[in-house]
């Protein structure tokens, strides 16, 4: 199946579903199946030295498929939404050029949304409000934000004073809450795209997601965490991925160890609840191949993607 004639464009192939739902392990075998490369769609992958918590695809994972988007900055830096569009696409413009199938593997609802669909232009800064919101108190800029976009009030930490100012800043700009804004697509989905969306049932992802976190902390995310805190690397927006910040608040004394760890159980089911939540807007996406991950290896997921986009006419026999 595979050919590798860089003047052929192939299609981008774009793997979603919950966390601790499979995707790593269908990228790496659609890679080596195809002839592909891995592209990470995760926000908190692109971060140096957050492996365990992140599930950034091991050593033995990477082996023999290249992988892009991993572990590209230190962890006290900030990274956007469109930092990563703007690699990404490049990636994707060289995988193909190589030949190959570039695979994202996603995992920031955010990142894939704006790379089938692209981003709404927010409104451009004003330095005058910047100055006078930089005076407030965080406490301050908190209720104001939650005031104008409760949402955003919501996703973004209290002590995050750029991306509050900048909320506040859309909100005031817009006249309407920026979080609504946001998340409107520009238009139709891009067309060179094949999306395969892992499905689960609840229970079924709810124990992979628990086992996940127990594995994660005897590979050692508590030492993990420990190191990079202990060293001042963990900036406010690493800080938020779920596990660090958990484990962070035990290292700071404000819980047990044991309440962190549930707690991690606790924001990942909902994350994964959230991430199959989102996952229903693609319904009307043309080119799309549902999986049903709870009732079926790695291998037969890969078999059933590979009829769907044999059948799509794209592959070479």
């Amino acid at each position: 199946m595979t050919t590798h004639e860089p003047t052929q464009q192939r299609p981008l192939i774009v793997i979603v579903g919950p966390t601790a739902g499979g995707k790593t392990a269908l990228s790496v075998t659609l890679a080596q199946r195809l002839g592909g490369a891995c592209i990470s769609a995760d926000s908190m992958q692109i971060y140096q030295g957050m492996d365990i918590g992140t599930a950034t695809p091991t050593a033995d994972e990477q082996a023999g498929v290249a992988h892009h988007l991993l572990s590209m900055v230190a962890p006290n830096q900030p990274f956007s939404v469109d930092d990563w569009l703007t690699q990404a696409e490049e990636v994707i413009a060289q995988v193909r050029h190589e030949g190959q199938w570039p695979i994202v593997v996603g995992g920031t609802n955010l990142y894939v949304q704006a790379l089938l669909f692209g981003m709404a232009d927010g409104p451009p800064p004003q330095p005058a409000l910047r100055a006078e919101l930089a005076e407030w108190t965080a406490d301050a800029l908190h209720a104001r934000l939650q005031a104008l976009d409760p949402a955003a009030a919501d996703r973004i930490h209290l002590n995050d004073r750029r991306r509050t100012i900048r909320a506040i800043e859309i909100a005031e700009a817009i006249g309407s809450p920026g979080s609504a804004h946001q998340q409107q697509w520009t238009g139709s989905c891009r067309d060179d795209v094949i999306v395969l969306g892992l499905t689960w049932p609840t229970e079924a992802i709810n124990q992979r997601i628990n086992a996940r976190v127990k594995g994660m902390m005897e590979a050692g995310l508590f030492e993990e965490v420990r190191a990079l805190h202990s060293q001042g690397l963990l900036g406010e927006q690493a800080t938020e991925a779920v596990g660090y910040k958990q484990l962070v608040e035990h290292l700071e004394g404000h819980c047990s160890l044991d309440e962190a760890v549930e707690q991690i159980k606790i924001k990942s089911r909902r994350l994964g609840k959230q991430q199959r939540t989102w996952l229903r807007r693609f319904q009307a996406i043309p080119r799309i191949q549902w999986l049903d991950a709870g009732s079926n290896d790695t291998q037969s997921l890969a078999n059933e993607a590979l009829t769907y986009i044999l059948g799509l006419g794209l592959l070479d026999e």
